[in-house]
């Protein structure tokens, strides 16, 4: 056991207005399994990169142990596994390798091809092997569940869950309790540790922010009747103070004297109110300083005249004539909340992009209705470029809505000055999310629309979903998502 101390941490990038983090300190103990978690744009990865001495600072991070960071950069992807993990580990013997690939319920037959020809599954195992090979490593896994199916992603839990210590980075909530035994959180302010897994986290968090929020309403109330007194002991004391000059000659220097004293006293009294007033604000900005606004998001979908919109009947995708998945049979109506799910590589992108016009050779009968009206979030974030306003004004959404709901979603106002190419993954997925929430469509398609998202803005689409139940077709790989956003699935099995 050894660890690592944080002590008054503070970092801003250049040209910011705000510091990521403003002296925070904390300790780790790097036996601990520890879930990284907090709002994309928060400073996950930043957090990462200070640990790894990326980044210029202020405070001190002390640690007796080496940092490694997933996702490395693998140079030449053309290389054979095997020379990967032999470059990372060149003392780690075959059987070794080996063994460790089984853990993870990979074929060791992916060794001796190249990195670039394995699935995006394939390649994250190669690389975790490479790391949990090192000896003495602490590892910091950034995101290793994005794109891998629900299978995968048990046999990733079941191998960390056997390994000693590192940070993760994730935002499905299954695998991150399978997984971690501390939760890490970036909260708008600070940074906490607590023991136990993501629901234990969230469990927590939920009755403080209750707590903080039933105390601002008291607070609220305080304030509210403070001001009254404030302004009826301003006025009083005004009326006063103009009274002196109004009173007749006879007396008039002590009746002066004495309206004079009162008047005195009661601004003074007055002034002690406005400073209680003043503390009281104070008091309630740092109350609700951690408390995470889960504002509404809203869809205004529509209802299309035909009621079966989407038909399939022993339908098959085919590649080079060979069907990918065992026949299936479905149909999407209005109103119906669709998952595809399966294996990588099986085909559920595919049958997406038959939807959107592509051509797609397949078997079996598969109908759609005509002149739909469609609204599509792809998989991948390439290509974004340029700022929001332009990007509203070419997609034809109303800039006001679309801004709107990315402020909904955690995306500073300092974020909409960006390039979107300057953006983290996170934040363009938003953006296509965004684009997509205002639109009003028939049928919405969303390839994996959750991809880099953080758990909160996961939260949130699953409400706006089930309030206004937009007919919805989606591929996604976090099961929790699934459980509560839609209301039929197609299993694809592999043929």
């Amino acid at each position: 056991m050894s660890l690592i101390h944080v002590n008054n941490l503070s970092f801003g990038y250049d040209g910011a207005f705000d510091n990521v983090f403003e002296n925070v300190s904390f300790y780790l103990d790097t036996d601990w399994k520890l879930g990284l978690i907090g709002r994309n744009g928060k400073g996950k990865t930043t957090f990462l990169k200070l640990l790894l001495g990326q980044y210029e600072y202020k405070g001190t991070i002390s640690k007796n142990v080496t940092f490694d960071y997933f996702p490395f950069e693998v140079k030449n992807k053309e290389k054979m596994a095997i020379e990967v993990v032999n470059e990372m580990t060149p003392s780690a013997q075959d059987w070794e390798i080996i063994k460790e690939l089984n853990l993870l319920h990979a074929n060791p037959e992916i060794l001796y091809r190249s990195f670039s020809s394995l699935s995006g599954g394939e390649q994250v195992k190669i690389l975790l092997v490479s790391l949990f090979l090192k000896e003495n490593y602490f590892l910091l896994i950034d995101e290793p569940t994005n794109h891998l199916d629900v299978d995968t992603r048990k046999h990733l839990a079941e191998y960390l869950k056997k390994k000693k210590g590192f940070i993760l980075v994730s935002h499905d909530r299954i695998f991150l309790d399978e997984v971690v035994d501390h939760i890490i959180s970036i909260n708008n302010t600070n940074i906490e540790i607590q023991k136990g897994n993501f629901s234990s986290w969230q469990e927590n968090k939920e009755a403080q922010d209750k707590f903080e929020l039933t105390q601002n309403e008291s607070l609220k109330k305080d304030i509210g009747r403070l001001e009254i007194a404030s302004k009826n002991t301003a006025n009083w004391s005004d009326k006063v103070e103009k009274s002196k000059y109004n009173t007749t000659n006879s007396g008039s220097s002590i009746d002066r004297g004495y309206v004079g004293h009162m008047s005195a006293k009661m601004m003074k009294k007055s002034k002690v109110i406005e400073k209680r007033i003043e503390k009281a604000i104070e008091e309630k900005s740092n109350l609700l300083k951690n408390v995470d606004r889960n504002d509404a998001l809203k869809i205004v979908p529509l209802e299309a005249r035909q009621n079966v919109l989407v038909a399939a009947n022993h339908f098959q995708i085919q590649y080079d004539d060979n069907p990918i998945f065992d026949e299936v049979s479905f149909e999407i109506k209005n109103g119906d909340r669709v998952a595809i799910t399966g294996k990588n590589g099986i085909g559920k992108s595919s049958i997406l992009k038959l939807m959107l016009g592509n051509q797609k050779a397949y078997s079996g009968d598969f109908q759609m209705a005509n002149h739909l009206k469609i609204s599509y979030v792809p998989q991948s974030t390439e290509g974004l470029r340029g700022n929001l306003k332009q990007f509203a004004r070419q997609e034809k959404v109303e800039e006001s809505i679309f801004k709107a709901m990315l402020a909904k979603m955690g995306v500073s106002s300092v974020e909409f000055e960006k390039d979107m190419s300057e953006m983290s993954e996170g934040q363009k997925k938003k953006v296509l999310l965004a684009k997509s929430i205002s639109e009003s469509a028939e049928l919405y398609i969303w390839d994996e629309p959750l991809n880099y998202i953080d758990i909160l803005t996961r939260i949130q689409i699953e409400d706006m979903i089930l309030k206004y139940q937009p007919t919805i077709i989606f591929v996604e790989h976090d099961e929790t998502f699934v459980k509560k956003a839609a209301n039929k699935v197609i299993y694809l099995e592999r043929k």
